[in-house]
């Protein structure tokens, strides 16, 4: 699958077992449509660059639930490793968001970020819309943190956008600040 058929495509079916504040959940595809969703891929547990990652995400969940979002962590590891991880990490035990387990690849198959040969995700974030469908996708190179308070930033502009139909965020647009309406007058005088 290229980049480019990821937006706007559709969430495929899954259905897995997650760790989220003590207890083991079910979480499937209809449960997360009707909100806006956050797939945050990751490698693996106990590692080093992604539970740098977990916690700035923590950092900045109430954030994301101003905005009506959940974010679901994905890793290939089973919810037992998440809860153990949750349990011994002082930075994990930060999360209030479920942590889903994903140890046949089939949720990090589906969104393409699988490494068939390792078993294990690449670093890929999925903003999905309330529909079910993907309107962001960001996929890094292991060795490369992702930012929490930019994904913020995305996705004000996704759900702006989203409201306000015809109009446009351009580049560095943060909320509150002025937007465009696409038109042939625009054409050659940006």
């Amino acid at each position: 699958m290229t980049m480019s058929r990821y937006i706007n495509s559709e969430l495929q079916a899954f259905s897995a077992k997650a760790y989220h504040n003590g207890e083991f959940v079910d979480v499937n595809d209809a449960s997360v449509k009707g909100k806006w969703s956050v797939f945050f891929f990751y490698p693996a547990d106990f590692t080093f660059v992604c539970p740098t990652e977990l916690g700035d995400l923590a950092d900045n969940y109430a954030e994301f639930q101003k905005l009506g979002v959940e974010i679901y962590s994905v890793s290939t590891d089973t919810h037992f490793t998440h809860k153990a991880w949750h349990d011994s990490s002082e930075t994990i035990g930060k999360l209030q968001f479920p942590m889903l387990a994903d140890p046949t690849g089939q949720l990090s198959r589906s969104f393409g970020v699988l490494i068939e040969e390792e078993g294990i995700a690449d670093r890929g974030t999925f903003v999905v819309d309330p529909e079910g469908r993907v309107q962001i996708v960001e996929i890094t190179a292991g060795g490369i943190g992702r930012n929490a308070e930019e994904l913020l930033r995305k996705i004000k502009a996704a759900q702006y956008v989203a409201a306000h139909p015809g109009e446009v965020c351009p580049a560095k647009w943060k909320e509150g600040e002025a937007t465009l309406e696409p038109s042939l007058d625009l054409v050659g005088k940006i």
